[in-house]
């Protein structure tokens, strides 16, 4: 699948195992390794009821190792089992199932995703992410320094904090869009730093320059290893911080677009709620596609 996109060859790739039964951790490992790519996910069928009750289980790997959550393959593995249940013409549906949501049931709980027909006739899916947990905040200067930018790169209007709505990450808001472009970073200096954190968590730089009427955040995601054209675990703690600082109105709907510059453009969509002072109800949405089908010979 290409994920957080409705064009082939575009967004995040992910591999998706839709019967995983019989796999041991060691051959899940070496199958998302073998895949090499951000995610690799792993279904695991159960009985109809227990699906309903408590979700279908879900695993997902990175080529090194499983982690709890991830945001584009949870979006990419539920519109693979939406796919094949609406292709099972055969399955009766069961008492109170419904075919617009599928329910994972991931390492951090149930994760129910809603699927609807956009403007265009492309389906549409949201996930509902894990309740947000705002954790420290980061000085500026010392973030600059990492990142060999002048402090006044990054926006004193608001903190560069660490969020996890399933995966921590500090949000990094940069001024400008040709500072977010032009990022040539020292990872180990920075997985330093980032080591030594607690929760230990990644950047996601993100700035509201876009020059774009339609995209309301341009962002990015570096890592060791390369850089990920989608990080919808990231965008979705993006969503809870720009309500908590008043950068979106809650529930309000803001067009994250990630990955331009490793020419796999993405187009998260995310929004948060806020009931009194509590944010939550943190939803990340977008398309997938299929791009390709086949089988693995263990």
């Amino acid at each position: 699948m290409d994920v957080f996109t409705s064009k082939r060859l575009e967004g995040n790739p992910l591999s998706v195992f839709p019967d995983a039964r019989g796999l041991s951790d060691k051959e899940m490992q070496d199958l998302a390794r073998e895949t090499n790519l951000q995610e690799t996910t792993f279904v695991f069928p159960r009985d109809p009821k227990i699906e309903q009750e408590r979700g279908v289980k879900v695993r997902i790997f990175v080529p090194e190792e499983e982690i709890p959550f991830g945001g584009h393959p949870t979006l990419g593995t539920a519109m693979v089992l939406r796919n094949l249940r609406l292709a099972d013409g055969k399955r009766a549906q069961t008492a109170g199932e419904n075919r617009n949501e599928i329910v994972l049931d991931l390492q951090v709980g149930k994760v129910p995703v809603d699927f609807r027909e956009d403007g265009s006739g492309n389906v549409f899916g949201e996930m509902h992410q894990v309740e947000p947990v705002f954790g420290p905040l980061h000085d500026r200067e010392t973030v600059a320094g990492l990142l060999d930018l002048k402090p006044s790169d990054i926006a004193e209007d608001w903190p560069i904090q660490t969020v996890s709505t399933g995966l921590p990450f500090a949000i990094v808001p940069l001024k400008h869009l040709d500072a977010l472009q032009s990022l040539r970073l020292d990872q180990r200096k920075i997985s330093d730093y980032l080591d030594r954190q607690e929760p230990k968590c990644g950047f996601y730089y993100i700035t509201r320059e876009t020059k774009d009427p339609q995209v309301g955040l341009r962002s990015r995601s570096i890592y060791t290893n390369g850089e990920d054209p989608a990080t919808g675990s990231a965008a979705g703690c993006t969503a809870a911080w720009m309500v908590l600082n008043g950068i979106a109105k809650p529930e309000e709907t803001v067009h994250i677009l990630q990955g331009v510059e490793i020419k796999r453009p993405s187009h998260i969509y995310v929004r948060a709620g806020k009931q009194g002072e509590k944010i939550g109800k943190v939803r990340v949405g977008g398309h997938a596609v299929e791009i390709m089908r086949g089988e693995a010979f263990l």
